[in-house]
């Protein structure tokens, strides 16, 4: 038995400790944040429990179905039939199967038969490397065309990764399409899942199971440092103490880990602060009038200035309408620095032009969610800048969402990569 300290109460985190606790380790979960769940975590919303950062679960996420079902909840998964829609010209179209986009007016006939041929066979790939080194630009523009990329794809990429749209990995964009594309019934017919309650669903359980397993999860422990002693780590500081370790897990994202573990070779702290990442600040909208009947909304209109938006409750049932509009951003990006209620107003503004007929009296409450490193950059050959997980240090491990890269951030993905350090744990 191993005295493990896991970092972050996130879904990785989280699943790295259950797993670490059912192999018979001590275990005790850090967080920094007052609850657990990191981008998972919920929030009280006039009533409502819901996540600051929307999740949904797609059929091929295996990973995430096993967890559930080991934690006796897979009862709580539901499925439910969704749509995507796509907003350009001052008009939301359905989009997302063949006859919507046969019937789209804003392509010619050839870019549509192009891009249907590039869906078609981006769900059915199963291999990344030779799009490794290839940008998502340059990856489209040869298969679906010039023009396919500058009107459905360039808009979107401008409006999230801003000076970097040119520089994102063709297999991390890939992996997006496959996931999606195979959570369908048919060609048709989208399928997408979530959890009765939420996320917090999921989280409570891990917590509870984790401690009935006599681990410990420890909310507002913020760390300073890991401590380190003849190459092996020793323990972990935090603002409520130091909590000896045999082992240490860490989950919290690439650019804190210089700060967090100076003890690291220059060469591999190098490694860390190489990895770009980007914030985001999610707008969360209670309406009490629906904005779309689609899931989600692709934007490609010039005279809005958000890449879409994500009407949840299209998925989850509750009373009033909820959506969410994630401004995806660097934060050196001047609307960072934008107020709360800026922000509210001009995505406001914007659910208005998608749906005229909403009106300021529509608007329940609202709330906005900030992470300042939300999302990584993966740029071309991303996949040769990931450090190893297992550090030079004895009994360190270090991973956060970039590093099942090629997959992009998701529950499935982080309770699978979870469940792999916490079967480490004492082999180094």
């Amino acid at each position: 038995m191993a005295r493990v300290v896991v970092i972050g109460a996130g879904a990785m985190g989280l699943s790295a400790a259950y797993h670490a606790a059912r192999a018979g380790h001590q275990v005790t979960v850090v967080e920094a944040g007052q609850v657990a769940g990191g981008m998972a975590a919920h929030f009280d919303f006039g009533g409502v429990s819901i996540e600051r950062y929307y999740h949904f679960i797609c059929t091929p996420d295996h990973p995430t179905f096993e967890l559930l079902k080991e934690l006796g909840i897979a009862e709580k998964l539901q499925w439910r039939r969704t749509s995507m829609g796509q907003f350009e010209g001052g008009k939301l179209y359905r989009w997302g199967d063949p006859v919507s986009l046969l019937t789209y007016p804003r392509l010619s006939l050839m870019a549509k038969l192009r891009y249907g041929l590039f869906a078609f066979t981006s769900t059915k790939r199963d291999h990344w490397d030779a799009l490794e080194t290839q940008s998502a630009r340059t990856w489209i523009e040869r298969w679906a065309g010039r023009e396919t990329y500058q009107k459905l794809w360039e808009p979107l990429f401008r409006l999230k990764f801003y000076e970097y749209a040119d520089d994102v990995s063709a297999a991390w964009i890939w992996t997006r399409i496959k996931r999606i594309g195979r959570s369908r019934s048919s060609i048709f017919a989208e399928k997408l899942g979530y959890l009765e309650g939420g996320t917090e669903t999921l989280v409570d359980a891990l917590v509870q199971q984790t401690e009935a397993l006599g681990s410990k999860v420890v909310c507002g422990a913020a760390v300073s440092r890991v401590l380190v002693d003849n190459g092996r780590t020793v323990g972990v500081e935090t603002v409520k103490g130091v909590f000896p370790a045999d082992a240490v897990i860490s989950t919290v994202p690439t650019p804190l880990i210089s700060s967090m573990v100076p003890d690291l070779p220059v060469e591999w702290l190098a490694r860390y602060d190489a990895i770009k990442n980007i914030g985001v600040c999610c707008l969360i909208f209670k309406l009490r009038k629906s904005v779309t009947p689609h899931f989600w909304v692709n934007i490609t209109d010039d005279t809005i200035p958000i890449p879409g938006i994500i009407e949840f409750s299209n998925l989850r049932l509750f009373d009033d309408t909820i959506v969410f509009v994630p401004y995806y951003m660097p934060i050196s990006n001047e609307k960072w620095a934008w107020t709360d209620e800026r922000l509210l107003d001009e995505a406001f503004a914007a659910l208005c032009k998608i749906n005229p007929e909403l009106t300021p009296e529509d608007r329940i409450d609202a709330r906005v969610a900030r992470l300042k490193h939300a999302q990584p950059i993966c740029e071309p050959g991303f996949a040769a800048k990931i450090p190893p997980i297992q550090t030079p240090i004895a009994g360190l491990q270090i991973a956060d969402t970039c590093f099942y890269y090629p997959e992009d951030r998701g529950i499935s993905e982080s309770v699978r990569l979870g469940r792999e350090m916490a079967a480490h744990v004492g082999q180094a």
